[in-house]
């Protein structure tokens, strides 16, 4: 029997070989010797004007070492020889990518990086050797000639825990404590002494213990480091009066026992050991093994607390459908559909709209019927101010819109006056304190919340679960992507979805409880929790108007970026390698990249970076990707980034997260409904954008046909996008198990001639169906942060009437969702 934790987080155990493909499991693996030995280069070509190149070069493979290791430097030679020997100790259960890098060495200015080789050590076969020869440009005459051992290594193997994407490696900690000795003479010590301890690539870095002047015997605090056991760590040293570089470096000792130069990663677990001596002081260290328990979900699996709300949910949905849909006998579990409620951003136009559409629904009593609602950007606003009240779809939407109305319509120049302005200090200087790093995106977050709120709102993400806690309100899910610094949005993002239990990264897998997105993770483990974020700080992420870069403008008026990769993608080509080895699974090619010039740097930073950026602390810092990560279908499902296949440059590399609005990518939060562990079965797309009303239904149509991903073949005619409809049924007949789409595009058509369904205007009423949408004058800018009564409610009417007079298809739709789940049962 083999034992595993599964996505719920319950210890189960499962017979050898059964395939869990969503489980998280903890395993038993062993290590390996990796040996690099650094030959020689020929034909390297110059790299300074007046002289030849003098070569070094750096290998680094984070999987295995927190060090960036590099040979000597060969002067003024294009065919230096190194012949130097490195070794590794990795985890045969990672994605091992070694970085082989080619600099210049420069006294005065940085040193020129001349190419980089990445070299998938999975080629490798266990106890063999192979020199390899890696050509380096098109022509064939750069080489780099490198050798390769692969052994095995003495020693228990590691416990590993892992979900078939990311890996949580075997994590200790380490406390180090000076002991002062007591003196013969009392005499008082004018200086203190201060010890600086460091472990690189563990949680803590760097800290330092001070030892004051009382001349009794003391011992200090220790100081303790995290760290993963086999990454080949070291403790650095810097004792008092020494420079800061005259360090010890893994010379422990065992006084009792006598052992030298113990590796920390060879430390006997709890046992006190001493690692230097002194006339006035003593060094201890102790190594624990910390438990094998994540404070992160690794799985893809809903998580607990969401099937239980699916469960509850399920009986209010089976009781509404059979109402609206006057069936006669009670809906069985597998015969009701999932059914969710979509929404785009723009804005306060999209604030406003979202009432309009959820009193609709409520009216056609279907509000009932939705078990998800999703939003991003200007929706967020408004699902954040609805779920504060427990049991706000059971109730009459009209005071949460009069309300809404109220900030609505209130002058806003009041949020910049100086009382506001110093609330606004003051809140980051403590958010600062709590331990975020605060951005231009807090301080938007923070004027959101003056204009729609009365004072300081104390409202926190996981407050909402109380709104859902007996299943009596759909299921809220926000969204963002998270991207990264020198890429286009098109070529970097990754979904990142919040609801009031977790947040979470679909593409890995990987989620927080909501109460602790934002505090400080090592390997899966929770090291420091900061008090959760108010939810103003998140509405400003979700709506961060301010990420936007020259990328982004240009890609608003052109349907491609082609023009601009040739300065902003990165020059990595596949290389050619003797010998040839044999192919095996899951490996990938050895490429090579060769950096941009001064310029091309310039320019690409000019494209690329973005105002200002929310960051978070990632709560996958230090989880390595498992070998077959590129394989796990769960991966690929979301794998359409430039940098999938370089695992060293993956999110759980980053030190924080980069969040933005769902906008800069597709103005869509349609991502999370569908995961197939959901299994939504309608979808009410209701689209706020200003401008084109369909872009983003195309879009999300060609991410999904990218990917594999199920979801409805939309077909629009010439006639239908130059006037469309207030509402289009797409079923997906041609995709089985594709959900069935409504669209609802924000547009005026029959509204402008009724106020009701079947009900005419008269002519003291038209007027108040003329509501310009998107003309140049139009007061529903997406920038626009203030409204007047009349257009506020004319927006909330027309929203409203779209809904209600498509009771029809909406209702065609539910009738078909039924009849599918119910085919399907046979």
């Amino acid at each position: 029997m083999q034992t595993s934790l599964v996505g719920d987080g319950v210890m189960r155990l499962h017979p050898d070989g059964e395939q869990w493909t969503s489980a998280t499991k903890i395993e038993l693996s062993p290590c390996y010797l990796l040996t690099v030995r650094v030959i020689r280069a020929r034909n390297i070509h110059q790299a300074d004007v007046l002289s030849q190149t003098d070569c070094y070069v750096s290998l680094w493979l984070p999987t295995a070492s927190t060090d960036k290791l590099q040979t000597k430097t060969i002067k003024n030679c294009k065919d230096p020889v190194w012949n130097e020997t490195f070794y590794f100790r990795i985890q045969g259960q990672v994605k091992n990518v070694l970085e082989l890098r080619l600099y210049d060495k420069d006294v005065v200015t940085e040193d020129d990086h001349l190419f980089t080789v990445y070299f998938d050590i999975a080629k490798l076969s266990l106890g063999e050797q192979v020199f390899m020869h890696f050509k380096c440009d098109a022509q064939g005459k750069e080489e780099l000639e490198v050798g390769f051992a692969l052994d095995n290594i003495s020693g228990p193997p590691e416990t590993i825990i892992t979900n078939g994407v990311l890996v949580s490696r075997k994590i200790c900690c380490l406390e180090v404590q000076v002991v002062e000795k007591k003196k013969k003479k009392h005499k008082k010590s004018a200086s203190k002494k201060e010890f600086l301890f460091k472990v690189k690539g563990s949680y803590e870095g760097t800290q330092d213990i001070t030892l004051g002047s009382d001349p009794v015997f003391s011992s200090t605090a220790p100081a303790t480091f995290h760290y993963a056991k086999y990454k080949q760590p070291t403790l650095d040293v810097t004792l008092p009066g020494k420079k800061p570089h005259s360090s010890i470096q893994s010379c422990l000792y065992d006084r009792n026992a006598g052992s030298p130069n113990v590796e920390l990663h060879s430390l006997p677990s709890g046992k006190k050991m001493i690692l230097a001596e002194d006339k006035g002081f003593d060094l201890h260290v102790k190594a624990e093994d910390c438990p094998d328990h994540l404070d992160i979900r690794l799985g893809f699996d809903l998580c607990v607390e969401e099937q239980d709300f699916l469960h509850k949910r399920q009986k209010c949905v089976a009781a509404a459908l059979k109402k609206v849909l006057q069936l006669e006998q009670d809906l069985l579990d597998h015969e009701t559909p999932v059914v969710a409620i979509m929404t785009t951003g723009g804005g306060m136009r999209s604030l406003t709209a979202l009432y309009g559409t959820l009193l609709g629904l409520k009216k056609l009593h279907l509000l009932d019927c939705a078990t998800y609602l999703t939003g991003l950007s200007g929706t967020t606003w408004t699902m954040s101010n609805l779920y504060r009240d427990a049991d706000w779809s059971q109730k009459d939407l009209d005071k949460q819109i009069s309300e809404a109305r109220k900030h609505m319509t209130k002058c806003k120049i009041n949020s910049l006056s100086m009382e506001y302005l110093k609330y606004y200090k003051k809140q980051l200087c403590q958010r600062k304190r709590e331990g975020y790093k605060t951005s231009f995106i807090d301080l938007w977050g923070l004027v959101l919340e003056s204009l729609l709120h009365d004072g300081k709102d104390n409202h926190k993400l996981s407050d909402q679960q109380r709104a859902i806690d007996r299943g009596q309100n759909p299921l809220p899910i926000y969204t963002a992507v998270n991207v990264k610094n020198n890429y286009s949005t098109l070529d970097f993002k990754e979904w990142v979805e919040f609801t009031p239990y977790e947040v979470g990264l679909l593409k890995y897998g990987a989620f927080v409880r909501s109460e602790d997105f934002g505090s400080e993770f090592f390997m899966g483990r929770l090291m420091k929790k900061l008090p959760e974020s108010r939810i103003c700080f998140l509405e400003g992420m979700w709506s961060s108007l301010f990420s936007l870069n020259v990328l982004y403008i240009w890609n608003l008026s052109h349907s491609s970026e082609d023009f601009w990769h040739r300065w902003t993608q990165d020059k990595i080509d596949n290389i050619e390698e003797e010998p040839l080895l044999p192919l095996k699974p899951h490996e990938l090619r050895t490429r090579l990249f060769t950096p941009p010039g001064p310029l091309g740097s310039a320019i690409r930073g000019a494209l690329t970076d973005r105002l200002s950026i929310a960051k978070e602390h990632n709560f996958l810092k230090g989880l390595q990707m498992h070998k077959d990560y590129l394989e796990n279908k769960h991966f690929c499902r979301w794998k359409d980034t430039v940098l999938d296949t370089f695992p060293n440059q993956l999110t759980e590399s980053e030190e924080y997260l980069s969040l933005v609005d769902t906008g800069f990518f597709i103005n869509t939060s349609i991502m999370p409904l569908l995961r197939p562990e959901r299994k939504v079965d309608v979808i009410l797309h209701l689209n706020y954008s200003a401008g084109s009303q369909v872009q983003a239904l195309d879009q999300t149509c060609k991410y999904c046909s990218d990917q594999g991903i199920l979801f409805p073949r939309v077909e629009l005619n010439e006639e239908d996008r130059k006037k469309l409809k207030e509402c289009y049924l797409f079923e997906g007949a041609e995709t089985p198990g594709a959900p069935i789409l409504l669209f609802f595009p924000l547009i005026n058509d029959t509204f402008q001639n009724y106020k009701a369904p079947g009900q005419k205007r008269s002519e003291s009423e038209r007027e108040d169906g003329k509501v310009d949408l998107y003309g140049c004058c139009s007061p529903y800018s997406t920038y626009s942060v203030r409204y007047t009564e009349q257009v506020y409610d004319r927006l909330v009417q027309l929203s409203e009437y779209n809904i209600l007079n498509n009771e029809d298809l909406i209702m065609q739709a539910l009738h078909t969702a039924v009849e599918r789940k119910r085919q399907k049962k046979k």
